[in-house]
């Protein structure tokens, strides 16, 4: 079962809420549009000032178009291969779940999905890809179940999952 819905997402790419793609869609349109436009004005009024060489504000306007072009294609590529759902409902760790687990004695509270979700999830939760080696691990599992797994470091740890819930 867990290499079911780990197989999902690397054939989808990141895992997305609903809300955090309609978010990500705006500010694409939003940067492709208005803001092209309002970089691209800016860099015309710091030109108009003379010398290029010299021009701070012509340079900042440059550098600030430089990066939302990059943000645009960052998200034209997230966006493209996403994959827009809801977490699994039987209660199991997927992708757009807020995990409660003990590892290595330690509680901890998590959501599974791309950063891009972060907004979805309560204040302080970090939010780790369904592909990191925890993530991967604790795929399909329930409340109650013990996995463990190999650590980034080497260290093969153990995560006891307490609950599991919808973001």
């Amino acid at each position: 079962m867990a290499t079911e819905h780990t197989d999902q997402l690397e054939q989808h790419g990141t895992w997305l809420t609903q809300d955090a793609f309609d978010r990500l869609t705006a500010e694409l349109e939003r940067r492709k549009t208005t803001g092209r436009r309002e970089i691209a004005q800016r860099v015309e009024d710091a030109r108009q000032e003379g010398d290029l060489r010299e021009n701070a504000g012509y340079h900042a306007a440059r550098e600030e178009a430089g990066l939302n072009e990059a943000r645009i294609s960052q998200l034209e590529a997230l966006l493209e291969t996403a994959q827009i759902g809801e977490a699994a409902a039987d209660g199991s760790v997927s992708a757009g779940t807020i995990v409660t687990a003990k590892i290595n004695g330690k509680e901890q509270v998590f959501a599974l999905g791309g950063q891009e979700i972060t907004e979805d999830v309560p204040e302080g939760v970090k939010v780790f890809s369904p592909d990191a080696p925890l993530g991967r691990a604790l795929m399909g599992h329930r409340a109650g179940q013990k996995v463990s797994y190999e650590a980034p470091n080497g260290k093969r740890l153990t995560a006891e999952i307490l609950q599991v819930k919808r973001v």
